[in-house]
């Protein structure tokens, strides 16, 4: 779903994304409360979303839509670089990747694809400086340590390079693992810190000093 308040972006987007052979648009929104809503009728498996709307910004309705009830979207945060504090914000209420604005068509449709696939999208340098900038005005937010305890060494070796931007193919080859055991080790990981996905992850793992 493609979510943008200029109708001339809205339609140019749907329609490169459409020739992709693997992606079908299935809805189209102007501002966040229509996307909101159009969520829960269409159930994308991605949402392209702007960030400056009106009715309701791409922030809230970001917020709106992860925590929203299942199945969940990923939702694909469309920046430009003057629109940092906005994607600070995006990334604490669940945003799966960021994309700039002025990103090729090839670089769209290759990052619909990884935020499908539930990895994060923060190739760019651009997006990890705003990743690591971010994680240092939160570090006295950092959650309880007992917590990352409960990780395997393995699971913490994961985690150390899921805050690299591997995938879980390339972790797979780093460790000499099987590709599902690391999709194993990545889910369990998720699952014991509490957090949604892979974006959330690397957040957690600059904040408690474990990338960089």
């Amino acid at each position: 779903m493609i979510v943008d308040d200029q109708v001339m972006i809205r339609d140019g987007l749907a329609t490169l994304l459409s020739a992709a052979p693997d992606i079908e648009v299935v809805g189209l929104a102007g501002d966040g409360r229509a996307a909101v809503d159009l969520c829960r009728q269409v159930s994308p498996d991605v949402v392209v979303m702007d960030v400056r709307m009106p009715v309701l910004d791409g922030i809230a309705a970001t917020a709106e839509i992860v925590g929203g009830e299942p199945p969940r979207p990923r939702v694909l945060i469309l920046t430009t670089f003057d629109l940092d504090e906005y994607v600070y914000e995006a990334l604490g209420v669940g945003a799966s990747g960021f994309l700039l604005k002025d990103a090729s068509g090839a670089d769209l449709i290759a990052g619909v694809r990884v935020v499908a696939g539930g990895e994060a999208l923060l190739a760019p340098s651009v997006t990890q400086r705003l990743i690591d900038d971010f994680a240092r005005r939160r570090r006295h937010e950092r959650p309880n340590p007992q917590v990352l305890a409960t990780l395997t060494p393995r699971e913490l070796d994961v985690l150390r390079l899921v805050a690299r931007g591997l995938s879980n193919a390339e972790i797979a080859g780093e460790l000499t693992l099987a590709e599902q055991t690391v999709k194993t080790h990545v889910g369990n990981m998720l699952a014991k810190l509490g957090l949604r996905d892979r974006t959330q992850a690397v957040v957690y793992a600059y904040e408690n000093g474990l990338a960089g």
